[in-house]
């Protein structure tokens, strides 16, 4: 089992201090209580850093921080149920995100053949002007 300073902490999962801080005020991270003693530092355990990292792969997901506590709270009192609904709205989310991509996808490369066939101006620049 580690024992990791605020600095081990979030290094290990990727972050800076401040945003350790940050995720502790907003109640997804505990703040350790000191030893004994004013001079000893606050220590981490390994289960702090699997639960920065989930904060973090949650974000890159594009969870909000208010869902990822909530999911939090819910694996603690073992409702998988609303965790299944969060993550299904998630879900719709990226597929409507997906979906206006692949449009806009298909948009610029239409206009990447037009700019290329030579033929008049290139529609590229003006289109996002």
């Amino acid at each position: 089992m580690k024992s990791l300073t605020i600095s081990g902490l979030a290094q290990a999962g990727g972050v800076g201090v401040e945003t350790v801080r940050y995720y502790q005020r907003r109640g997804l991270l505990k703040t350790p209580q000191r030893p004994p003693g004013s001079a000893h530092v606050r220590r981490y355990s390994d289960d702090d850093i699997k639960r920065l990292r989930f904060i973090r792969s949650a974000q890159g997901s594009g969870f909000t921080l208010h869902e990822i506590k909530e999911l939090l709270t819910l694996d603690a009192q073992k409702n998988r149920k609303r965790a299944r609904e969060i993550a299904r709205a998630r879900i719709h989310d990226l597929d409507q995100k997906i979906a206006a991509m692949t449009k806009a996808r298909r948009a610029l490369e239409a206009m990447a053949k037009l700019c290329e066939s030579g033929k008049g101006h290139c529609p590229i620049i003006p289109s996002f002007e």
